[in-house]
């Protein structure tokens, strides 16, 4: 069974944890941090293939999921190094969902709906995502199976939240990979891909 695992800190939890600090000089060192800069998100342009699609000053699409490089991640509540720290994530492949972008910063969003500023040399595109994270905590088991088909064998069980790398969607089904094993999983419990988005190997 694939199991999930802490994705994330709160800042001050993290400081806690690891460097036993009160929680007044947290509160202290956050309240002296600049305000977050407020950056324009950039207007649709059109494109001969997708009309109407936005797309950042990179030329990439708005919004668009990426993944983490590392397993040691601040997300920062302003573009800069000198905002401060809002979150630390510990996972490594989590997915994100970029909805903003300014300079090298990238405004994102993850599961649970938590946003903040990350530099982009942190992130990547290799595509991952999480089983029906929003099922955590409800005692539900979600199959892994053998064919895009509902009645399919199940190749492993997975916990809501779980992560797992793309290896293809169709625009119902996605084929993934999760702690070495790999089958498919309807689209509609998928967090990383988009309903009705295609990807390919």
């Amino acid at each position: 069974m694939a199991r999930s695992l802490p994705l994330r800190l709160s800042f001050g939890a993290a400081v806690f944890a690891a460097l036993s600090m009160s929680m007044a000089g947290v509160a202290a060192s956050q309240a002296g941090a600049p305000q977050a800069a407020q950056p324009e998100a950039p207007p649709p342009v059109q494109d001969a293939q997708e009309p109407y699609v936005a797309r950042g000053k990179s030329g990439l699409p708005l919004p668009r999921f990426v993944s983490l490089k590392s397993s040691r991640v601040n997300s920062r509540i302003g573009p800069g190094v000198t905002y401060g720290v809002d979150w630390l994530y510990l996972k490594a492949g989590l997915p994100m969902e970029i909805i903003q972008e300014f300079d090298n910063w990238r405004r994102v969003r993850d599961s649970d709906g938590a946003e903040g500023w990350i530099n982009q040399s942190l992130l990547s595109g290799r595509r991952t995502a999480l089983a029906a994270p929003w099922q955590k905590g409800k005692k539900a088991h979600i199959n892994l199976l053998e064919e895009p088909n509902a009645k399919a064998a199940t190749v492993a069980i997975l916990e809501p939240g779980v992560v797992g790398q793309i290896q293809s969607c169709n625009g119902e089904w996605c084929e993934m990979s999760f702690d070495g094993h790999t089958g498919w999983l309807t689209q509609s419990l998928v967090w990383g891909a988009y309903p009705g988005e295609l990807i390919e190997d």
